[in-house]
């Protein structure tokens, strides 16, 4: 009696994993189906797909196992191969979830940084990040001697937009011009929020006269075109903008990186002295003495 009452117990147990194990197998689709949709049609999403359906074949198998040995567990040697499906299951789901939440903390991550680094006004890269790129590119053209400039651009006569629009036009137009810029540069050109209404561009592996035609023809697009065009109270918006451009390279062997800035700084303040809407070179005499003063 205790044998068979045994017996009894061991097939019940048996049968317990087999069918547990077919139910786990089918929470791990869950976090499988939601990281599949949150992909975007690639070979990555495509394997997750072929995960699901492996899955399932497992599942099917699970139940031909059930149906073929069910209430068949004797001895104890009967229990290892529903014990290893079990385990099995228990794997599949440990290793489905933590890739689910592996996923999340990513994105997560990627979500901060890209906060880190972006102004949220003008979706181009904010100062900060800035100062990151301009070391880090610096450090590249000293070491390797490659080309390097950047562009100091400002929105003319800025404030009379917000005194006549409104603040919100004025955004609008920052916003306009920001995205103007950033698509009219490389794809490994950089494009940053320099403070107010400044925008720097920092191009890597470019000269001088490559930089000043860069900016020349960035001041004409925008002074061609309409920023913002909308009826406010009955009467049509057409804001048109004009932008002083200051340029300046670096210099491997006199400067630093906030020199190089501040040069296009002083030749953004003498395009705006010299009328406005219109590029200016950084001073050469300037650059001179700073060599001075380095050999000295």
């Amino acid at each position: 009696m205790e044998t068979e009452q045994g017996h009894g117990l061991m097939t019940e147990f048996a049968n317990f994993l087999v069918v547990g194990g077919a139910m786990v197998l089918l929470l791990s689709l869950f976090p499988v189906n939601q990281l599949r949709r949150r992909l975007p049609y690639s070979p990555c999403r495509v394997a997750w797909m072929f995960l699901s359906v492996l899955i399932c074949c497992f599942f099917v198998g699970y139940l031909l196992y059930g149906m073929l040995f069910w209430n068949d567990a004797r001895q104890w040697h009967d229990l290892v191969v529903p014990v290893i499906f079990f385990l099995g299951a228990i794997f599949v789901l440990i290793v489905c979830l933590l890739s689910a939440r592996t996923a999340d903390d990513v994105t997560r991550l990627c979500h901060l940084e890209y906060e880190n680094i972006m102004d949220p006004l003008l979706g181009i890269y904010n100062r900060r990040y800035m100062d990151r790129c301009l070391r880090s590119e610096a450090e590249k053209s000293r070491r390797y001697g490659l080309e390097l400039a950047v562009l100091l651009i400002d929105v003319d006569f800025f404030k009379k937009i917000n005194d006549s629009y409104g603040h919100l036009v004025g955004d609008r137009v920052l916003q306009a011009l920001a995205q103007m810029v950033k698509g009219s540069v490389r794809d490994f050109d950089m494009v940053f929020r320099y403070g107010g209404e400044e925008i720097m561009v920092l191009l890597p592996y470019t000269t001088l006269s490559g930089a000043e035609n860069l900016a020349e023809r960035l001041r004409q697009w925008v002074s061609e075109r309409c920023m913002v065009e909308e009826v406010c109270n009955g009467a049509p918006i057409d804001v048109r903008i004009t932008i002083s451009i200051g340029v300046s390279a670096f210099n491997l062997d006199v400067e630093n990186e906030g020199e190089m800035v501040a040069r296009a700084d002083m030749a953004l303040y003498r395009a705006k002295q010299n009328g406005r809407n219109r590029v200016e070179i950084a001073d050469s005499a300037q650059l001179k003495q700073a060599g001075k003063g380095v050999s000295a």
